[in-house]
């Protein structure tokens, strides 16, 4: 993916006489009725996502984010803020739960929560401007009893670098607490001076109380890239350690808590469209992935990525060597209208073998059928199966009768590839056998799950077509089980 570009306009925060850093966030505004694709109202968006389980709660943290990362100079001036859900449907938005109270705070960056000895501790990196004009970035935490009001503890920041560690990349820290109560950080670095050219690093500090802490040995290291915004867990039976690379998610899997790592068969979290990818756990042993959707600069399709968007879940399933996979929760499923008998015509080489049943058979070629007056917002679901190899098949979205000035969803087995638009994602298992596939057009977003396996996110805003297509190109298709439903308003 590429790289964040930060948009550098005038901010609209402002810091108050008392240094507290205020911002036009009401929570008591939003809607409460779902978190899939939230972002709040007017020009703040949600940042980095922190999502964190406790006694039935999902606490989803969020990097409140005005003007695409503009505050305070550019260097960000983000906070915390909490949603939570028991279950994941109704939702409850509070105030900055983690706020910049200091003049020298310029961002409350990304972090992570624990809880231990009945408290909420609240890690994170505090960006700030030394003596000598540079950014730096330093390790603070606070504590709370309900995981709502934190109190940050001093000194603050209580861990300013790491010996043989870049003191500009200082960030995003991990946390967890082992059996016998020791503290680990996992904290976004890089080897200075360089090693190599690829010196990026996650750092392992430990600590029995807080406040004397021990440099281990990194816990991967040789990234081209700061391994951004680590999470690290357990689950059933493996753990994993995930991290962003370039704007990009990717994890390692091991039988042992700090490796050796294995590098998957496949990487489910690298979805171009969806950053900083971190997980929870909820309840019945699931385990939920929040993440955010940039937006693009100029609200262009082929404008490059801007910080800040909307929140995107998803959820993990294991294959039996630990590979991940993502999939949608059931309860994200967005509300929808009556379903539609489309009308549409058709290619001389498709057949309709039912009410909702399309084979398109093209060997010499590419043939559809396209359906009329279809809504810019709705949810679509169809079962695919191929007979023998096919170049290609898929859909056009929001197209025109003929499937030009929209937006392409293409599948290929023979590529292992799936790609939307100007995104793809690789290594996709089973597109050869028959497969489940879910569409989700809302506002600027179209959201697809393929087998409850596999997702790819993308923000388009440019094409409104009202016709959608189906395609095959090279070979036999069967679309069945074929269904458009409109979003609820």
């Amino acid at each position: 993916m590429k790289k964040l570009m930060l948009a550098f306009v005038t901010a609209f925060l402002v810091l108050s006489a008392n240094a507290q850093f205020i911002s036009s966030f009401h929570p008591e505004q939003e809607p409460t009725n779902g978190i899939q694709y939230f972002k709040p109202t007017g020009n703040l968006f949600v940042g980095d996502c922190i999502p964190f389980y406790h006694e039935g709660t999902y606490y989803l943290y969020w990097l409140l984010d005005s003007g695409h990362h503009s505050a305070l100079g550019g260097l960000g001036g983000h906070q915390w803020t909490l949603s939570t859900s028991k279950d994941l449907k109704t939702w409850k938005h509070y105030p900055v739960v983690l706020g910049i109270d200091e003049d020298w705070e310029k961002s409350i960056c990304t972090g992570s929560v624990v809880y231990h000895n009945k408290k909420f501790y609240a890690f994170y990196a505090t960006r700030l401007i030394d003596a000598n004009g540079n950014v730096n970035e330093q390790l603070s935490y606070a504590i709370s009893d309900d995981g709502i009001h934190f109190n940050k503890q001093k000194p603050n920041p209580f861990y300013t670098s790491a010996p043989g560690y870049n003191k500009r990349n200082f960030r995003d820290p991990k946390v967890i607490v082992d059996n016998a109560g020791v503290f680990h950080l996992f904290v976004s670095s890089a080897k200075e001076p360089s090693e190599t050219a690829e010196d990026g690093a996650l750092v392992h500090l430990t600590s029995n109380d807080l406040k004397t802490w021990t440099v281990n040995e990194p816990l991967i290291y040789g990234q081209l890239d700061v391994p951004e915004c680590p999470d690290y867990f357990l689950w059933k039976g493996w753990y994993y350690l995930v991290y962003g690379r370039g704007g990009s998610t990717f994890y390692l899997k091991s039988k042992k808590p700090y490796g050796p790592w294995e590098y998957p068969r496949y990487q489910a979290l690298d979805e171009d469209w969806v950053n900083v990818a971190k997980t929870a756990e909820f309840t019945n042993g699931r385990r939920i992935v929040a993440g955010w959707i940039p937006n693009k600069k100029d609200s262009k399709d082929n404008g490059h990525e801007i910080f800040g968007g909307s929140i995107v879940l998803r959820e993990l399933t294991q294959e039996q060597d630990g590979t991940l996979n993502t999939g949608w929760p059931a309860e994200a499923l967005p509300a929808t209208t009556a379903t539609l008998t489309p009308t549409g015509t058709s290619g001389n080489h498709v057949t309709k073998t039912g009410a909702d049943n399309y084979t398109i058979n093209t060997p010499g070629g590419l043939d559809a059928v396209f359906f009329e007056n279809i809504p810019t917002d709705c949810y679509i679901s169809f079962e695919m199966e191929t007979s023998g190899l096919v170049e290609d098949w898929g859909l056009y979205l929001r197209s025109n009768a003929t499937g030009g000035e929209g937006y392409k969803l293409s599948f290929s087995a023979i590529n292992r590839e799936v790609r939307l638009a100007n995104s793809s994602i690789k290594a996709v298992d089973g597109l050869d056998k028959k497969t489940k596939v879910q569409v989700v057009m809302k506002g600027d977003i179209i959201d697809v799950c393929i087998g409850g396996k596999r997702c790819i996110v993308n923000r388009l805003y440019e094409r409104k077509g009202a016709a959608l297509g189906l395609f095959a190109k090279h070979g036999k298709v069967t679309f069945s089980a074929f269904k458009i439903a409109p979003l609820q308003p």
